[in-house]
């Protein structure tokens, strides 16, 4: 309401006065605006310039004279957009040049001319900065340097970055001071690029500046509307303050879908550098991605994005597939680093593309003399871990023998224990291998470290020593070394699959102590979570009095009766199967394979099975067919 008054009261004050209204004119004035015509209406003498609107229709904008910002083209600009080599760049300067924005602009071309053909600045430097032309420029720079423009200014001072000036030079000092001075002024970009350029400089003037503009941007964050500059920050996050990272995180978030696949790549390998794991941009970031075309899938790009998901641990199956579709026609192509690189990514994200590893290991059995022990040994632990054979098998372990036979003694006691435990899994561990890991001096060598990782190399001694004594029996007896290992007793809390399979199993038995035990952690290493001995009609024994071989008390002095059956239950977890997979991890396979061979029938409760119960009657009948079946499958036999 007080909008309109006022637009009324406007409009009168615009009206010539009614004593010097001719008749036309006042029939003219009652008339529509349209019908009236284009007759000019004579303002108020107080009424402040001329207004396109009425206060009663909004803001009021007023007319202005608008003058260009950027200054005319000089013959000077086309030379420097024409200039071929550096010397084309000091000719214009000399010819034409005039004032300090030229003298930088020219710098900052000159610069980028010496990179482009010359390759370093190192090779003549003396020779270059002598230039009587240059020194012109810098000079020109350095009295006008308040009159340079805030680009140019930038510019020059990447210049002499670049050029690896001291930092005592009295032209860089004075850009450097001007810098500081203006950087409220500057635009976003231009503190993206200063925190970008300047983010590996250890110069007291360049940190002053860096974090000078790091502080403006952590202030004006909002303001940054590009992609690039997002991506060029958050890949410098290193110096950065936590608050500004998270900020430009929502940013990156928030400008995801105009992103390239470079500016993706960079920004996941930076996450990845610095362990920050921010699942929503991930996500955000893993579907543009997918929308991207084969072309700008490249190598580096795949290499680099499996390191970051690795290191992220971070799991998208689309793009994990785009990936691998995309790298597997390029694998002939790739180094050796490369193929271990990607293969020991895809290890640590448990996910197994089969033709992938297929070529990885062609690769292997084609280029092997491209190998290096350490890379081999990545490779098979990878192989391990996913418990992959290759189906080309006898060839490509033909080759690995060849160089392990040579080469495993001298490895690291630590590494030379993974090699032979990848091995173990992948069941291609020789005596040769197994026997130097049981003697005392290299056991002792590994009881120097954290307790977890002591407990983790004493577990892997005594899978080498089960494998040892299972697979190759008449090999050797079992050393004395190992024998004085203990078995270590797991100390962490039960999951809920644990607990659950343990009170069914209790079920089973009745209630029974002496028919059931559970969390046996047995002399090869392995833990069973359920442990029972059954007569020829799956009725479980007591078995106190029975020997045991796989307890380091040897159980008691009776053997197993005619007929019965000694059951492992095993609950399978989620973490114990690949990705997107029920296949079990090599860990768990090799857990398997040697209570077989150790006389159990194993009794496998996974988790996607085991949760799907929900009364105790449907949990006691899954025990009692899974314990039928395993029996039935195992007389078959």
């Amino acid at each position: 309401m007080a909008s309109r008054l006022l637009g009324r009261y406007a409009r009168l004050l615009c009206r010539p006065s009614s004593s010097s209204k001719t008749p036309a004119a006042a029939a003219a004035a009652r008339l529509p605006p349209p019908v009236a015509g284009p007759a000019e209406m004579k303002r108020a003498r107080g009424w402040p310039g001329v207004t396109e609107r009425f206060m009663c229709e909004g803001r009021t904008i007023v007319k202005e004279d608008h003058y260009p910002d950027t200054p005319t083209r000089t013959q000077l600009d086309e030379l420097l957009e024409k200039a071929v080599v550096p010397e084309d760049i000091l000719l214009a300067w000399a010819e034409h040049g005039q004032n300090g924005n030229q003298a930088a602009n020219s710098l900052m071309k000159w610069t980028l001319l010496v990179l482009k053909t010359k390759g370093k600045f190192k090779e003549q430097k003396a020779e270059r900065m002598s230039d009587l032309r240059l020194l012109d420029m810098m000079a020109t720079v350095s009295r006008q340097v308040s009159a340079v423009w805030n680009g140019n200014l930038v510019s020059v001072l990447r210049a002499f970055w670049m050029m690896g000036m001291p930092s005592t030079d009295s032209v860089l000092n004075s850009v450097q001071t001007e810098v500081l001075w203006r950087v409220r002024r500057l635009t976003y970009k231009q503190l993206g690029y200063l925190a970008d350029w300047g983010a590996g400089r250890k110069g007291q003037q360049d940190v002053a500046i860096v974090n000078a503009a790091l502080k403006q941007l952590e202030l004006r964050w909002t303001e940054i509307a590009d992609a690039k500059t997002v991506s060029a920050l958050i890949s410098n996050g290193r110096r950065m303050s936590p608050t500004l990272i998270d900020r430009l995180e929502d940013k990156a978030l928030e400008l995801a879908e105009g992103f390239s696949a470079e500016e993706i790549r960079k920004v996941c390998a930076s996450l990845a550098a610095q362990s920050r794991r921010t699942v929503p941009l991930l996500r955000a970031l893993s579907y543009h991605l997918l929308q991207k075309s084969s072309s700008e899938f490249t190598t580096p790009l795949i290499l680099d994005m499996a390191f970051a998901y690795g290191k992220l641990n971070f799991h998208h199956s689309q793009v994990f597939q785009r990936m691998a579709s995309e790298l597997l026609p390029r694998v002939t192509e790739l180094s050796s680093a490369d193929v271990t690189r990607c293969a020991k990514s895809l290890g640590f994200l448990k996910w197994l593309h089969v033709p992938l590893f297929e070529a990885f290991a062609e690769h292997f059995t084609a280029n092997g003399k491209q190998y290096s022990t350490l890379q081999l040994c990545n490779l098979l632990m990878t192989f391990a871990r996913l418990n992959f054979q290759p189906s080309n098998g006898d060839e490509f372990f033909s080759k690995v023998h060849s160089v392990l036979e040579v080469s495993l003694s001298g490895l690291e006691p630590y590494l030379q224990t993974d090699v032979v435990w990848a091995l173990c899994v992948l069941q291609q561990a020789k005596p040769q291998y197994l026997l130097p890991l049981t003697q005392q001096n290299h056991v002792t060598k590994l009881s120097e470290g954290s307790p977890a990782r002591v407990l983790n190399y004493q577990l892997k001694l005594l899978h080498v020593a089960a494998t040892l004594r299972l697979e190759h029996p008449g090999s050797s007896d079992t050393p004395s070394s190992l024998k004085a290992l203990s078995v270590p007793v797991k100390s962490s809390p039960l999951s809920p699959l644990q607990s659950s399979l343990r009170g069914g199993l209790q079920s089973l038995v009745g209630g029974r102590t002496e028919a059931l035990r559970t969390g046996v952690d047995t002399v090869y290493g392995w833990t069973i979570d359920g442990e029972l001995v059954v007569d020829c009609d799956n009725k479980p024994v007591d078995m106190l009095m029975l020997s045991a071989s796989q307890l380091p008390s040897g159980g008691g002095d009776q053997a197993l009766p005619v007929g019965a059956h000694r059951l492992a239950f095993l609950a399978l977890e989620f973490p114990n199967f690949g990705s997107k997979s029920k296949d079990l991890l090599g860990r768990f396979a090799m857990m398997k394979r040697h209570l077989q061979l150790a006389g159990f029938i194993t009794v496998e409760v996974p988790y996607y099975e085991w949760l799907e119960l929900k009364t105790d009657w449907q949990k006691l009948a899954y025990l009692k067919d899974k314990m039928g079946k395993a029996v039935a499958e195992d007389m078959a036999k």
